[in-house]
């Protein structure tokens, strides 16, 4: 089962709002909803969004197929969905210049995006899966954060795509996945995936990431990212950076794993990066249950950035970058 594709002229995609309780699809046949869908969460991680943009292309050209101002307004509304991961506006951007070639040849380009990004879950497992056996003991423990196997790219996944080639190996000691607050991806998601893949894991608050690092429980920390800056700063998930820092202080590998297409070298650092911040509603209650007093307010970033110098190396489906050495994006 893909997370995204395109069926009979729409794209269909797995409701990540509704896991792990049911698999639920959703049939998306305008922008509108391929736009709510990137902003709701039905649809999330930075491949998978992208893909969702490029084929949203698809659906405003047959949309608005003798409407230019409106066919510019549906590919804006696209881009801008959700504003941090770099590979939306760049899946849109890249289906968007075929739009001259007309409905077929954007169409094509749309559906190259999703399969590339399925080769790159492939080239990703095994090149992480090589690098954590260098660097790490035998049989690893690994903590993860958020949620980074096929839901957040097409099939496969970027760091849990890492995680399951090594399990299939024989060469994964165990997997610790923090709950990651405030949606709970790691607990909701990554937990459901690794329960599928028949990985054993272990369910853990955010805040104890650091503390189990410190006593010795995990032998490396694999996280995805949303979008890596020039300088090797890297934009993922709220609660990566306090993991980062963890990793640190008890002398063990960081690795983030994500697709060439986040890696982004027109963005100098991490301080150049619009970090969406979801309002309210997700920190004060859970499920539409209240867990704040009334009229709390909060503070909600989607997403932080770990300084390249906490990174030990960051893993695409082209190469290993060995920030730790000084080599860079």
């Amino acid at each position: 089962m893909r997370t995204i594709d395109w069926v009979d002229g729409a794209v269909v995609i797995i409701d990540q709002t509704a896991l792990p309780h049911r698999i639920t699809q959703l049939t998306l046949s305008t922008v509108d909803q391929v736009v709510g869908a990137i902003q709701s969460l039905a649809v999330r991680g930075a491949p998978a969004i992208g893909v969702a943009g490029g084929l949203g292309v698809a659906l405003a050209v047959h949309t608005h197929a003798d409407d230019p101002a409106g066919l510019a307004a549906a590919v804006d509304r696209l881009r801008t969905a959700r504003p941090t991961a770099v590979n939306l506006a760049r899946g849109v951007d890249r289906v968007a210049a075929r739009i001259p070639a007309g409905a077929d040849a954007v169409l094509a380009e749309a559906v190259a995006v999703m399969d590339e990004e399925r080769a790159a879950s492939a080239a990703m497992a095994n090149l992480g899966a090589d690098l954590l056996t260098r660097v790490c003991p035998p049989r690893p423990r690994l903590l993860t954060h958020c949620n980074t196997g096929a839901l957040a790219t097409v099939v496969g996944g970027t760091a849990l795509g890492v995680v399951a080639e090594l399990h299939r190996r024989g060469a994964l000691g165990a997997v610790i996945a923090s709950e990651t607050r405030p949606l709970l991806q790691g607990a909701r998601l990554t937990a459901w995936e690794l329960d599928r893949l028949g990985v054993g894991f272990r369910v853990a608050v955010d805040g104890a990431g650091p503390f189990l690092m410190a006593r010795g429980q995990v032998d490396a920390v694999i996280v995805g990212a949303d979008r890596i800056c020039a300088n090797g700063d890297t934009i993922n998930k709220i609660g990566t950076y306090a993991h980062a820092l963890g990793a640190r202080r008890a002398g063990i590998p960081f690795v983030v794993v994500a697709p060439e297409s986040t890696v982004d070298s027109t963005t100098a650092s991490g301080t150049d990066v619009e970090i969406e911040d979801r309002g309210d509603a997700e920190v004060v209650a859970f499920a539409g249950t209240p867990t704040t007093p009334p009229g709390a307010a909060a503070v909600n970033p989607a997403f932080d950035v770990t300084p390249a110098d906490l990174v030990t190396a960051i893993v695409t489906d082209r190469r290993v970058v060995r920030l730790d050495r000084g080599e860079r994006p």
